[in-house]
């Protein structure tokens, strides 16, 4: 036996120096992937290759590596679209460029507003008289308001397109909370503030539904219009109110519908499309035998190979983008603390001006407040601010833009939404149902408050809705100080309401059309500053080199399967489950005071995420044990 164990010990000892000299080797060459250089990147003679696999956004997550090698895939892709936008417009007047490629095959989908901007970009290629060619398997809104800016469209033989405009179904949780004996404290501010209604409601208010159909026809129509002036040969309204009958008009095929409504110009193969574009941009000489090739740079090698000027002074511009909340997250979500923390950094780098670009549905207030504060100490300074608007900035995303002088936006953004709201569950109900019961002792009408398994006192209910009202009274000084209104002029323009882009420029809330680089050169103007007196500088942190890496994994080229209406059908499933998700984390996490807008849709990534069940159930695990 002692011979064993010393050959045991031996064994183990072994093994152990292994996984020694295995970590060592690893860290080793992480570390000598993480230093290297790498190869100077050049534009090639050929087409600007746009490849959208995945969701644009206006500030992609930080990816977690430890996430990223948990993960079962590679996680869906964000492009940033002022990255997008940069590469092309920057297409137009490069003499390398011969042509624009849309790879549309992959693409998911994005905000009304970052679609416009695209197209926008593409018209500025195509006035320069270079060509924009564009392939998809499917087409649905989002890829067909890009699409419809392009000189060619291409349809896959084996694809089709959907024409569906905004709104849908959400979901309500009243019935739920009731059967469930779950009494839900509601606390609002706003006669039109609807973000509470799905936890106490089993339906829309009459408010709550007139304001977002009327919200929702101003997106509609600015989408049809778009559409029709870029391709007005398109029959979109037709195809989107009859959809079988243009189906069947077809003998049932979907490409072949698409083509006779003239959303397409052509049906093809991927191996076709590329020869039509090799005959305008050149063949792909590193790959002379692969049909589905020609002579391209990807959009990102473009940006990197064209850095931006760094002469003159500095315009700073922060990224307030998805939902506001206390702390240090993101990118990609608002963390009042991380953002406050960006502006104060830049306090000290003699900005001529600051530009804040917002994407938000809005959140907490605390956090909102935190952001506006650090924004108000550069005014301070006696810098202009200027507020360039992407696809909403309401609730708590509006709370934020009151200290600028100008705000722009676009038609199709979402604003408004001046209101708060605050919704607690309490389960007194739902233990004596199970005859668990609970006795006061108290000294004080808030001893123990707020109690969510006793319930709340009075006392407490009408602290909160002191609270909330409190709230809301602030948001309207704000608001009424930023926007030069009165609270008697200012109170039908708020009570929650949401409002599209146009309509809130006509009552006040929006000063301009017009999308970030409008508002930068605005900023400048105002600065004082000229052309070439003036740069653009982003007030963001740098990702650290592990960060870097793993974001860069999947290479731009990596084939992926391509995203079939079936796959979107998918894509839109999980966009409900995860706004449901969502809404139940709100429930089950600590209560506060919220402007958030529950009219603005769900965010382009939540289209690509994955049904997290054990999230799910981690989720319903914590809401039960409250």
């Amino acid at each position: 036996m002692a011979f064993a164990r010393k050959v045991w010990k031996l064994l183990v000892g072994v093994k152990d120096g292994l996984v020694l000299i295995f970590m060592l080797l690893f860290f080793a060459a992480l570390y000598s992937i993480l230093s290297m250089r790498p190869a100077p990147e050049e534009v090639l003679d050929g087409a600007l290759l746009v490849k959208l696999d995945g969701v644009i956004v206006e500030e992609p997550q930080a990816v977690d590596p430890w996430t990223l090698i948990a993960s079962r895939g590679v996680p869906t892709r964000e492009h940033r679209a002022r990255d997008v936008l940069r590469a092309i417009e920057g297409a137009a007047t490069d003499d390398r460029i011969k042509a624009v490629v849309l790879d549309l095959d992959y693409f998911l989908g994005a905000g009304q507003v970052h679609l416009s901007e695209v197209g926008a970009a593409l018209d500025t290629v195509r006035a320069a008289n270079k060509p924009v060619l564009t392939h998809a398997i499917a087409y649905t809104a989002d890829s067909i308001q890009i699409a419809s800016h392009a000189s060619e469209v291409w349809l896959d033989p084996m694809g089709g397109a959907m024409v569906a405009g905004p709104g849908g179904s959400a979901t309500f949780y009243g019935g739920l909370a009731e059967r469930l004996g779950v009494n839900v404290h509601v606390y609002k501010a706003g006669r039109f503030k609807s973000a509470v209604e799905p936890y106490s409601l089993t339906r829309f208010s009459d408010d709550a539904r007139a304001d977002m159909t009327g919200l929702f026809d101003s997106l509609w129509e600015n989408w049809q219009v778009e559409v029709r002036q870029a391709r007005p040969k398109a029959r979109v309204r037709e195809m989107a109110m009859d959809p079988v009958g243009t189906l069947k008009a077809a003998g049932g095929d979907p490409a072949k519908a698409a083509l006779a409504m003239g959303l397409v110009d052509k049906i093809g193969t991927r191996e076709a499309f590329a020869a039509r574009v090799a005959k305008i941009a050149g063949e792909d000489e590193t790959t002379p035998d692969d049909p589905g090739a020609f002579a391209h740079t990807t959009y990102q090698v473009w940006n990197r190979a064209s850095p931006l000027s760094d002469a003159g002074k500095a315009i700073g511009i922060v990224t307030v983008a998805g939902s506001i909340v206390d702390g240090t997250a993101g990118p990609g979500t608002a963390g009042g603390d991380r953002i406050a923390k960006l502006l104060d950094d830049a306090l000290e780098d003699d900005l001529a001006a600051l530009v804040v670009r917002v994407d938000s549905p809005g959140g907490t207030i605390t956090g909102s407040e935190r952001i506006r504060q650090a924004i108000l100490r550069h005014k301070e300074r006696g810098i202009p601010i200027v507020v360039s608007m992407g696809n909403m900035a309401a609730s708590g995303g509006y709370w934020v833009s009151t200290p600028a002088s100008t705000i722009f936006a676009d038609p199709s953004t979402i604003t408004g939404s001046i209101g708060v709201f605050a919704v607690v569950p309490t389960f007194e109900n739902m233990l004596g149902k199970i005859g668990v019961t609970q006795d006061d002792l108290r000294t004080t009408p808030l001893s123990g408050q707020p109690d969510i398994l006793g319930g709340f006192t009075p006392e407490m209910d009408q602290v909160l809705q002191a609270q909330t009202e409190h709230a809301y009274n602030l948001f309207l000084s704000v608001v009424g100080q930023s926007r030069r209104k009165d609270r008697v002029s200012l109170l039908p323009l708020a009570e929650g309401r949401v409002w599209a882009g146009g309509p809130a420029r006509q009552v006040g809330l929006v000063d301009r059309f017009g999308g970030l680089d409008d508002a930068i050169s605005f900023a400048a103007k105002k600065a004082g500053l000229s052309d070439g007196e003036w740069h653009a500088q982003y007030l963001e942190a740098e990702p650290s080199r592990l960060q870097a890496f793993f974001q860069s994994l999947g290479n731009e080229e990596e084939a992926r399967g391509a995203v079939t209406m079936t796959q979107f059908a998918v894509a839109q499933r999980n966009a409900v489950l995860g706004s449901a998700l969502e809404d139940f984390e709100r429930m089950a996490g600590t209560p506060a005071i919220e402007a958030r807008c529950m009219a603005c849709p769900p965010s382009a990534r939540l289209l690509a995420r994955e049904v997290d069940v054990p999230r799910w159930m981690a989720v319903f695990d914590a809401f039960a044990r409250r």
